[in-house]
């Protein structure tokens, strides 16, 4: 096992002031940028970095299909939502860390500490995710539906797999450290050359016939290679990194922390992954490949939206950290209209393009049809809406309210996929979910409402307008798929991108309030006009 990332050392006091011409050891020596010029920074990393880790899934995702076959393919996929639980009962210790950064912002020896209460509750969570690990491994087959001479194969990939999400967690202190620093755009051409990394390893792996023993394999000796990149930019550009002894009361409440936001990211993928599972054990592993393959561009869209939010949360939990909730709610709105937009502009263009997307890429026969199509639009718009205001609660440090109103939704989710699935098979399924998580839909924005301080107007009537656009576009989207049929790359590309352009110009003169308008628009040229400081050249 790979030792971890940074070595526990004595609590330190804080250091004496160091001259004006010196830097501190402890003071992060990150650049002076204003929170908006990080925070555009970060989306672009996060956009270099999904659109390396899509070139490549586009690439690696055939040859996958192609070389361990429709079932066994969709058994990969849900040994991959298995790795997502054994990686929640893991205590998410670096997401605790990353919000806890975030709070605090400044550089000095309370966030060595809590580095060093990271690295602890990795070690207290550990036995309970070894058993897990274990418990999956050995019942993998059952749960994949996976045939009889497929057993022995799965469980071996299935223990690696899990085995190397354990070690991931542990060198992702690091990467955590940079996030909470508003420091992501550090690792941009790092993550994406990790990226390819990961599909030539993915692939080296299926080309030599290894299966998927081979591509669990790959998977573990990426998270080596990504923890040690993220130790040296954090070195590099943390000047405080490093973990200290903790005391027992800051472990205490790193823990709690973690234990509530592992609650979450576990009730998460019972509510996001657990369709797969549903589909494997219900249905069989090829209908998962087709469920999968049809709602690629869906995840994607919402992977997008993630990365998004995602880049500028430690910016708000900054503001909401040093009560700034006047800004913080500005924020939160245009979050919110931005996501609407996006959403509504990626949702049309999916519903119109996808079956086109899928022949061109994997063939006719893996599309899942218009209904279940439209469906998982209304999933992935659906869950960008929930992520949005969950990133909101977390950066309030209010999960544990989070997890509450979770905890009756996936019950419901999970009961209405079952029997839906058994009646309706995969369209039942989809809609069991919509229909199981509108718990979530409605409680976390009022939830989010709190934690930034708005005072504003309820949610519901802001929303009554933008629902109406969406429905009149997606109506028309369903009416232009069945006319559309290009037979080349480019022309689905070209087709692509002129409905992108054109509905998100529509639903921005539409859906929008002048107030919503004028504040993206304000929002965008800010982004734009920001540059960065120059910086005074080094003292001799």
């Amino acid at each position: 096992m790979p030792r971890p990332a940074v070595a526990i050392a004595p609590a330190q006091p804080p250091p004496a002031p160091a001259p004006p011409h010196r830097r501190s050891s402890i003071t992060a020596p990150a650049p002076a940028l204003p929170l908006t010029r990080r925070a555009s920074l970060n989306v672009v990393a996060f956009a270099l970095d999904f659109g390396v880790k899509t070139a490549v899934g586009l690439v690696v995702t055939p040859l996958l299909v192609e070389r361990l076959g429709a079932a066994l393919f969709g058994v990969w996929e849900i040994l991959g939502r298995l790795a997502g639980y054994v990686a929640a009962l893991g205590g998410r210790p670096a997401d605790a860390l990353r919000l806890v950064v975030a709070n605090r912002q400044a550089g000095d020896s309370s966030q060595r500490r809590a580095t060093g209460s990271a690295l602890v509750v990795w070690l207290l969570f550990l036995p309970l995710a070894t058993a897990a690990s274990a418990a999956f491994a050995w019942y993998a087959p059952t749960l994949t539906g996976a045939p009889d001479e497929w057993r022995t194969a799965v469980r071996v990939s299935a223990g690696v797999l899990f085995a190397g999400g354990l070690v991931g967690a542990l060198l992702s202190v690091p990467e955590s450290v940079l996030y909470g620093m508003n420091l992501g755009y550090k690792r941009m051409e790092l993550q994406a050359g990790l990226n390819l990394a990961g599909g030539l390893l993915t692939a080296g792996a299926v080309y030599a016939g290894l299966g998927l023993m081979g591509v669990s394999g790959a998977q573990v000796i990426l998270a080596a290679l990504s923890g040690l990149c993220f130790w040296i930019l954090a070195k590099r550009y943390v000047g405080w990194f490093g973990a200290a002894r903790p005391s027992r009361a800051e472990v205490k409440t790193q823990l709690g922390l973690s234990a509530w936001l592992a609650g979450g990211d576990l009730i998460a993928k019972l509510l996001l992954a657990s369709d797969v599972l549903i589909l494997g054990i219900l249905v069989s592993p090829t209908i998962v490949t087709t469920y999968v393959l049809t709602g690629y561009a869906g995840r994607a869209a919402a992977a997008i939206h993630t990365s998004a939010v995602g880049a500028a949360m430690p910016g708000l939990g900054g503001l909401i950290g040093d009560r700034q909730y006047e800004r913080a709610t500005l924020v939160r709105r245009e979050l919110l209209a931005l996501t609407w937009l996006f959403t509504t502009a990626v949702g049309v263009t999916i519903l119109a393009w996808n079956r086109s997307f899928l022949t061109l890429w994997v063939g006719a026969d893996k599309y899942a049809g218009t209904v279940v199509n439209l469906l998982l639009v209304i999933m992935a718009m659906q869950t960008a809406f929930i992520r949005a205001d969950s990133y909101i609660i977390d950066a309030a440090l209010q999960s544990w309210l989070r997890v509450v109103i979770s905890v009756a939704a996936v019950v419901v989710t999970v009961a209405l996929a079952i029997v839906f699935t058994r009646a309706w098979g995969l369209p039942g399924l989809c809609f069991g979910v919509i229909v199981g998580r509108l718990t979530q839909t409605v409680a976390y924005p009022l939830l989010a409402h709190r934690s930034v301080g708005d005072r504003g107007a309820p949610v519901a009537p802001r929303v009554v307008r933008p629902l109406l656009v969406s429905g009149v576009l997606f109506a028309l989207a369903l009416r232009l798929a069945d006319r559309v049929a290009p037979l080349t790359w480019l022309g689905w590309a070209a087709g692509v991108a002129a409905t992108v352009a054109v509905v998100a110009g529509v639903a921005f003169a539409t859906g929008l309030s002048t107030a919503s308008r004028r504040a993206v628009v304000r929002r965008i040229v800010e982004i734009a006009r920001k540059r960065a400081p120059k910086q005074p050249p080094p003292s001799p």
